[in-house]
């Protein structure tokens, strides 16, 4: 009897504790003050020009998931003359670009408190596009004067655009902060994505119009392009030349984002 009396009061006790636990996990979720709802920006990117938003929904204490759309308006290269020099520069200072991403990132929080708090583990997956303009190039081809041939540099005006998809994973923390629990701050350690990507390079020839021998220059001199692991499919005319471009993506990711919760 005593056994049994012993038994059904560890039940009870048992599921009296897992019942305050739910309670608290419940209200822990439900309250104002851990709202559902993160708005965030990472800070350090504004040191490119990369503007940037990102939202999170916590769907439960284990997971959640979030959008990011970052944007670089129109202009020079960041920093590019703090890593090329000299004649590796050349004319790349002078290129405008812009560029766009979005990333679906699902998080998964680790720690025990969770609903978006703590150490997480985050794969996601990013689409992001690059324009360019204004990339100043100059090819060379093969003039004959009196029986003796010369080198000569003709410039041509080169834009386009190049797109990717890729997959990866990110480590992190994120912490909420404040008196009522609403203040984030999101440390992005390191991720890192690889995926594919394609584009289309234009190269105009300014209303020059090129001949036969200056063409098949100009397509060689760009099919040899020296771009690392991407591919490049040339074909010129008169005007100038149009190419494909494609070939694999890789990025890394690491930042430290500001937000609220609501």
């Amino acid at each position: 009897m005593k056994l049994k009396l012993i038994a059904i009061i560890a039940l009870l006790s048992g599921a009296l504790m897992y019942s305050q636990n739910s309670e608290v996990d419940s209200l822990d979720e439900l309250t104002p003050e851990m709202g559902k709802n993160i708005i965030k920006t990472n800070v350090t990117a504004y040191a490119f020009r990369n503007i940037n938003l990102t939202y999170e929904r916590v769907i439960n204490k284990k997971f959640s998931v979030s959008a990011t759309y970052t944007f670089i308006p129109k202009g020079k290269v960041p920093y590019v003359e703090s890593f090329l020099k000299g004649e590796d520069l050349g004319d790349i200072k002078h290129i405008d670009m812009s560029y766009n991403s979005f990333t679906l990132e699902p998080r998964i929080y680790l720690n025990k408190r969770g609903f978006g708090r703590g150490f997480y583990l985050a794969p996601y997956y990013r689409f992001s596009k690059i324009d360019m303009s204004n990339y100043q190039y100059e090819f060379t081809t093969e003039i004959v004067v009196g029986g003796v041939p010369f080198e000569q540099k003709i410039p041509v005006d080169m834009s386009g655009n190049i797109s990717a998809n890729s997959f990866g994973l990110m480590i992190g923390n994120q912490w909420i902060l404040g008196a009522k629990q609403n203040w984030v701050i999101d440390f992005s350690i390191i991720g890192g994505h690889y995926g594919f990507s394609n584009g289309d390079l234009v190269a105009s020839s300014k209303g020059l119009k090129l001949s036969p021998q200056e063409q098949a220059d100009l397509q060689e001199e760009l099919n040899k392009l020296d771009v690392p692991l991407v591919k490049i499919h040339a074909t010129a005319n008169e005007n100038g030349a149009t190419a494909k471009l494609d070939g694999p993506w890789a990025g890394l990711r690491f930042g430290l984002s500001v937000g609220y919760r609501f």
